[in-house]
């Protein structure tokens, strides 16, 4: 079993930036793919960015150039930096870890953009 813990979620203004970390129990995080998500009020959850095993990345068209991923394995710790935020970027923020036969979540953390 693997508890994925985020935390850096708080309120910004248009414009700002935060730092969302997301720290993974037990001792095979090297092996995950990582991933962060969001779900507005009303919508549904959405990719925002992953990072796989090999350090790979790929982001949705809505935050690129804006946000970074990254991951430490040393920490067992993946990352998710979000620069010129935007109110439309207001959500609940959830981690993901894909290992080769399950899937884990985090608890989420509200980042909230006001304009």
């Amino acid at each position: 079993q693997v508890q994925l813990v985020e935390s850096g979620g708080g309120e910004v203004q248009a414009g700002g930036s935060l730092r969302l970390s997301c720290a993974a129990s037990g001792n095979i995080f090297s092996i995950a793919d990582m991933g962060w998500y969001r779900q507005a009020p009303g919508s549904q959850r959405e990719l925002v960015a992953t990072v796989n095993r090999g350090g790979a990345t790929t982001y949705a068209e809505s935050v690129k150039g804006r946000f970074a991923i990254s991951r430490d394995n040393a920490k067992n710790t993946a990352y998710l930096q979000m620069n010129s935020l935007k109110p439309e970027d207001t959500a609940v923020y959830y981690c993901n870890a894909a290992y080769p036969k399950v899937i884990y979540w985090g608890q989420g953390t509200q980042v909230t953009v006001s304009s």
